[in-house]
């Protein structure tokens, strides 16, 4: 049984009247963590964002790699999980993320996925496979805003650090 969350006094806060597992609480944060990304909601934080996909993602043992599908107006329409991989690769096929983006309707993409060793610094392959994406996506009028790496030490992002 899933403990209940009762809203706290300020906005934002929670809390849960009994006691609770280590797991209960992974499942309520994944919980919050999804509520973070419903459809429709637009996305004026990208800390919140960031915290969001990291709380999503960083529990995996393996590589997963996502998207954040967006509207116009850069609300989201969507989170999909595409691939699954191995301890530190997943194979990223370009066809199936432009085919999931136009299945969406998606003007904008967020990538997204997780680094198994914690540490979020993007590798060679995540770069390349990020200029390839960017380019499939551009030939199909698909903004790609972001590709985000989550890690237990925290997330990187692309666009912050200039690489998109």
């Amino acid at each position: 049984m899933t403990p209940q969350l009762i809203a706290g006094e300020r906005p934002g806060t929670y809390v849960v009247p009994s006691a609770v597992t280590d797991a209960e609480l992974m499942h309520l944060a994944r919980m919050l963590a999804r509520r973070r990304l419903r459809k429709g909601r637009a996305l004026d934080k990208p800390d919140t964002v960031f915290n969001a996909l990291q709380t999503l993602l960083m529990e995996y043992e393996h590589e997963v790699f996502g998207m954040l599908m967006l509207d116009n107006r850069h609300r989201i329409i969507g989170f999909r999980e595409l691939f699954r991989g191995t301890i530190d690769a997943a194979s990223v096929y370009p066809r199936e993320v432009i085919k999931e983006a136009l299945a969406h309707n998606a003007a904008a993409v967020i990538l997204v996925h997780n680094h198994p060793s914690g540490s979020p610094e993007p590798s060679q392959a995540d770069r390349r496979i990020t200029d390839r994406l960017q380019q499939a996506l551009s030939t199909v009028e698909i903004r790609l805003l972001d590709h985000v790496i989550v890690g237990h030490e925290g997330t990187c992002s692309f666009a912050e650090k200039g690489l998109i």
